[in-house]
């Protein structure tokens, strides 16, 4: 029973014996440290994360006298190398014998709180451009609905052929701009939710970007086979990732010739992780990476607004476009961009078709 509630925990949780031999990792740890318990248990605590010398005897010690104690700004190298940034707490668990038999290490990650304060200011921010482009979009179709009509009744009066030309020009701009503004509010129908591959997304995407990239770009694709469906609709997700894909493109297509250009796709599972507010117990996680310039630092923190863009000829729909579709499947996407390296990371909760009603009835 304690074995499975601590399963079920978000915190990472790793349990060392006096020796520092890993007795235990919950799902939370494997994935914050980026290992598997079945691979390194027994192993020396090295095998799930490294510290300095001064911070292994500080375990040691906890062992010895059986006082808890808890690190803060700790910097953790992971086994795959990687750094993380964390807060944690040792706390010693007695035996029999009264003497201190094994360690209880809880993880919390720094990043990831950041993260997640980043997040709730981004969806927020989302929601607010959201409404103030409604608003806007009702107070400029309702003149423009006018001006159109009024256009057709004067062209209709008109004998002469050249002023009529003239208000055809009145009503085919009107159309434009009712266009632009439709655009603007981003898919008129709800999403017809239905349980579906999300590598059936990709393929279509690839087979897309492939004809218009005509050889220039290498897609690459790392995909994890184990991904459970999801519930969503297909065409507003292939829009919604085709936009980002195609960005990437883009930007890559006005770089110089004889740089390699390269586009990697890369699925992945996450387990109890937090989108916003809420923690989903399995989330798809969708990483398009490419090795652009990058983007500028002074719109990133508006990226996902409407007609914000980093290309001269950009219109600036197409992230705010797809945010909102993920939006709409419960997700989200993050960008994390410097030179050579800018990822898209595409978050959406993988649920049954029985929580999806529940949540969207």
């Amino acid at each position: 029973m304690y074995s499975l509630l601590i399963d079920h925990l978000s915190t990472a949780v790793v349990q060392v014996n006096r020796e520092l031999g890993i007795e235990y990792l919950n799902p939370a740890a494997e994935m914050l440290l980026a290992v598997s318990r079945r691979r390194i248990y027994g192993q020396d605590i090295g095998a799930a994360f490294r510290e300095n010398e001064e911070s292994i005897a500080s375990l040691y010690a906890a062992i010895e006298s059986g006082h808890p104690f808890t690190k803060r700004d700790a910097e953790v190298e992971r086994a795959n190398g990687k750094k993380l940034f964390c807060d944690y707490t040792v706390t010693p668990i007695t035996g029999t014998m009264n003497t201190t038999d094994s360690l209880l290490i809880e993880f919390y990650p720094r990043d990831r709180m950041k993260r997640i304060s980043q997040e709730d200011e981004l969806i927020a921010n989302h929601q607010s451009s959201k409404e103030l482009v409604r608003g806007l979009a009702h107070e400029i179709k309702n003149p423009l609905g006018g001006i159109r009509g009024a256009a057709q009744l004067i062209s209709r009066a008109f004998t002469d052929e050249a002023l009529k030309d003239y208000t055809q020009v009145i009503i085919e701009e009107s159309d434009r701009l009712r266009d632009l503004v439709d655009r603007l509010l981003g898919p008129r129908q709800l999403p017809q939710k239905a349980p579906l591959n999300i590598h059936r997304v990709l393929e279509r995407i690839k087979q897309l970007i492939l004809v218009e990239a005509d050889g220039q770009i290498e897609l690459i694709r790392d995909y994890d086979p184990s991904i459970p469906d999801i519930i969503g609709d297909e065409s507003q997700l292939i829009q919604a990732m085709l936009n980002v894909t195609r960005n990437a493109m883009q930007v890559l297509l006005e770089q110089e010739e004889n740089q390699h250009k390269e586009i990697k796709i890369v699925t992945r599972a996450l387990r109890q992780f937090t989108i916003g507010a809420k923690r989903h117990r399995l989330v798809c996680k969708v990483s398009i990476i490419d090795n652009g310039p990058g983007i500028p630092e002074h719109i990133m923190k508006t990226l996902f607004y409407p007609m914000v863009s980093g290309r001269a000829d950009g219109t600036g729909l197409g992230l705010s476009i797809s945010q909102s579709v993920v939006h709409q499947h419960n997700g989200i996407i993050e960008c994390n961009s410097h030179p050579q390296r800018t990822e898209f990371n595409v978050l959406i909760p993988i649920e049954t078709a029985s929580q999806d009603k529940e949540e969207n009835p």
